[in-house]
């Protein structure tokens, strides 16, 4: 019986970093898109996907057939939102998204859209179902991102240092 177990066990556990070595790179480059970190310095995004990583393992026996990866992507998805929802304007506010990155000028709700409906290719039902919102907003969420990712507003200009007038 425990050799029966055992055998499970170690099963269970090579599924689970074959799945891992095929499909961590590209959550964790999602999870970085979502939290808007620099790719070679995203301690946030390393943290979601453990996180979500964390959470498809605890459940991998009861998977039954679903897609791995969907289940890990839907984890990752709403963990951010959740996150995002409680910590707006707290922790979040403190870790702005990284100047250089292409999401820089949107929030997190729009990042999540759009890394959801352009990045990953999930439908706008999908998306609509996941995040517990209309499909129109998720649509008109998506439009504005997008607009805002191919047309950033534009940074103030630096005020031009006047000359020293010298006093006579």
């Amino acid at each position: 019986m425990r050799e029966r177990h055992a055998s499970q066990g170690a099963r269970r556990a090579q599924e689970f970093e074959s799945f891992v070595a095929g499909a961590a790179g590209r959550l964790l480059h999602a999870a970085t898109l979502l939290t808007g970190e620099a790719p070679c310095d995203n301690p946030r995004a390393r943290r979601l996907l453990t996180l979500a990583l964390a959470h498809t393992y605890a459940s991998w026996d009861r998977l039954r057939g679903e897609d791995p990866y969907d289940r890990t992507r839907e984890y990752l998805a709403t963990r951010f939102a959740r996150g995002a929802w409680h910590h707006y304007g707290g922790l979040l506010a403190r870790a702005r998204p990284h100047p250089d990155s292409a999401l820089a000028h949107l929030g997190p709700h729009e990042r999540l859209v759009l890394v959801l409906r352009l990045f990953e290719g999930v439908g706008e039902e999908q998306v609509a179902a996941l995040l517990g919102v209309p499909l129109e907003r998720v649509h008109t969420v998506c439009d504005r991102a997008t607009a805002t990712v191919l047309h950033p507003p534009r940074r103030a200009a630096p005020a031009a240092a006047e000359p020293e007038v010298a006093a006579s």
